[in-house]
């Protein structure tokens, strides 16, 4: 919403928070003042236009400070006649900052203050609503990690076991191997020299009686040769 006012002979538009400079009023910094003399009041496609002021509307304004304008130079002269006129001015202007512009009981500060509250409200529900999504995405991450890390450590004492196993396996298998030699292997060599004795006995024993048989072949033979010579004689 915005409105045209006049004052000090002059037309200015207007909003609420827009701050002018205007010629100075009699009020001090700080007070408040009504423009009533107000020309037309727009509020988005509607306006109201006076002819020439709209009747029950009005903008306030607030007094900030007191100023003055920039140096204006007034020449004037009379040619062929010798007269000048130099002269300066500086106009005395109070700053003023609208604060409201009320038509038909219609505040415009009003319902900025419900826009401005409504943009707070959605302003702060957007915020929550960052703040839980965040809170939820620092949970999600650290969920994460500690599946990252359970599953690291897992890994970890499967190549741990790993690991370990061969040397069971070497462990077992010395184990074995000592076993055996304790039990099988030094078994075996005893059993060899036993087989061995066994086997020389058995030689020995053969020997023995080819011998026995060879003596009583030759004997037999000697006894026989004598009778057969005596035949002959």
């Amino acid at each position: 919403m915005y409105a045209v006012i006049e004052t000090g002979g002059k037309q200015y538009r207007v909003e609420v928070g827009t701050e002018l400079e205007i010629e100075r009023l009699e009020a001090a910094p700080g007070d408040a003042v009504a423009f009533d003399r107000v020309l037309l009041v727009a509020d988005g496609d509607a306006a109201s236009i006076g002819r020439p002021l709209i009747a029950n509307a009005s903008v306030s304004a607030e007094i900030l400070r007191r100023d003055r304008g920039e140096k204006l130079i007034s020449f004037k002269y009379r040619p062929k006649a010798r007269r000048r006129v130099k002269k300066g001015h500086r106009q005395e202007l109070s700053v003023v900052r609208i604060s409201d512009i009320v038509v038909d009981g219609k505040s415009a500060a009003s319902a900025i203050a419900k826009a401005e509250e409504a943009r707070k409200t959605e302003r702060q529900r957007l915020e929550e609503a960052a703040r839980r999504q965040a809170e939820q995405d620092a949970a999600l991450a650290a969920k994460l990690a500690a599946d990252k890390a359970k599953t690291s450590k897992a890994d970890e004492g499967t190549k741990a076991k790993s690991a370990a196993k061969p040397d069971a396996k070497a462990s077992a298998k010395a184990t074995a191997t000592t076993k055996a030699d304790t039990t099988g292997t030094g078994a075996k060599p005893a059993a060899k020299a036993t087989a061995a004795k066994a086997s020389a006995a058995k030689t020995a024993t053969k020997e023995a009686t080819t011998a026995t048989k060879k003596a009583t072949t030759a004997k037999a033979s000697t006894r026989a040769a004598p009778a057969r010579k005596t035949e002959k004689d």
